[in-house]
């Protein structure tokens, strides 16, 4: 038989949680601080079950949206069934729409003390409108990762942007695929390719064995540029800049220069082949001087090619060697490789001057070069 005062006091207790119609079954070998705890516990339970059991049938029978119970008990989530049924929901003062995208994650390289001109923020607004289920992750330059990541994906300019591979997984990912680089099992915008604006270079342009150099190879300082012989911009700066820069710093940098043209430029392309010819017998500097002040003569022909053999006589170049140069393209290896690169690096115009890895601005004047040279050399 069960113990009268057990029995009693289990009925106080249905009577302190609120739900006498409940019936409480009590062991006799139970005690009472059991009996609690138990109650306590099924409580709880049934109350859970009980209002997912009503949420649930709501609606099956409204045939809305609705909370699976284990969700439920679990601490929230929609149902499967529910993602199935519909695109855009509202919960919680919120709007939600479902996608059939993973999320992708975005690694952005930027650098705070760049300011204005590196924030990524239209950058994102572009690439959230094509790819809605994107996270971003925000990484500095100049951190450990930062840097990891710029030597891995050979970053030239930041802000920089790298997906998660389940990009793979996209719509976006086969129209963005010739845009991205592969490493790992990460991809990386190339973002010259890309149009992307430039905040900052993190790197500066290689010096290959083949490019036009004046001034050593051990030089503490580099400027290099990127030129185009036809440019009006080009003609001014070289004679307001990069002369009186070679008078000025001689040995103690050394200047190097990039032919850069427009691919369709056929002039633009003779003058750059006779500008590395006359370099092949360490005549550049006359031979360029001569190609700049003669571009409204020369830049008005369909062939350049006599007056540019004219200028090597006129410079003391051998003319046989000069010519047969010219006529063979001896250089267009060299050529088409800057034009690569500087494509590579996201060159939009010339001239292009980077001291280190900073890019000059085209409208930068004499005075403002030298003290950015005068730094560097005093570093």
């Amino acid at each position: 038989m069960t113990d009268k005062k057990e029995i009693k006091e289990a009925e106080i207790l249905k009577e302190e949680l609120g739900h006498p119609e409940e019936e409480i079954f009590v062991e006799k070998e139970q005690s009472v601080e059991e009996v609690l705890i138990d109650s306590v516990d099924e409580k709880n339970h049934k109350i859970k079950n009980l209002i997912s059991v009503v949420i649930l049938l709501a609606g099956l029978f409204a045939g809305s949206l609705f909370v699976d119970v284990v969700q439920l008990i679990r601490g929230g989530g929609f149902s499967q069934h529910a993602l199935n049924s519909t695109d855009v929901f509202q919960s919680g003062g919120k709007t939600w729409v479902a996608y059939t995208e993973p999320m992708v994650t975005v690694k952005v390289i930027s650098d705070e003390a760049c300011g204005e001109a590196c924030k990524p923020d239209e950058v994102l607004v572009g690439i959230k409108g094509a790819l809605p289920t994107m996270l971003t992750e925000k990484i500095e330059a100049n951190s450990k990762e930062g840097k990891k990541l710029i030597e891995q994906f050979k970053i030239k300019t930041i802000p920089a942007f790298i997906f998660s591979k389940e990009i793979e997984k996209t719509e976006l990912f086969a129209k963005a695929q010739p845009f991205l680089d592969k490493q790992g099992e990460s991809y990386a915008i190339k973002s010259a390719e890309a149009g992307f604006p430039v905040g900052k270079y993190v790197v500066a342009p290689e010096i290959s064995a083949g490019d036009i150099k004046i001034g050593a190879d051990d030089a503490k300082v580099k400027v290099i540029t990127f030129g185009y012989f036809q440019g009006p911009s080009d003609k001014k700066f070289y004679q307001e800049i990069v002369t009186p820069l070679l008078k000025d710093y001689g040995d103690r940098i050394q200047f190097v220069f990039k032919n850069y043209f427009p691919p369709a430029s056929i002039l633009g392309a003779q003058a750059a082949m006779a500008g590395e010819c006359a370099n092949a017998q360490g005549k550049f500097l006359p031979y360029a001087e001569k190609l700049f002040t003669g571009q409204l003569v020369w830049g008005k022909l369909k062939d350049a090619a006599v007056i540019f053999k004219g200028y090597a006589a006129a410079t003391g170049l051998n003319a046989g060697d000069f010519n047969k140069c010219l006529d063979t393209k001896q250089f267009q290896a060299q050529i088409d490789a800057t034009l690569a690169e500087g494509q590579a690096f996201g060159i939009q115009a010339t001239p292009s001057m980077f001291i280190g890895s900073n890019l000059q601005a085209t409208t930068v004047v004499y005075e403002e070069v030298k003290m950015v040279l005068d730094q560097q050399l005093n570093k």
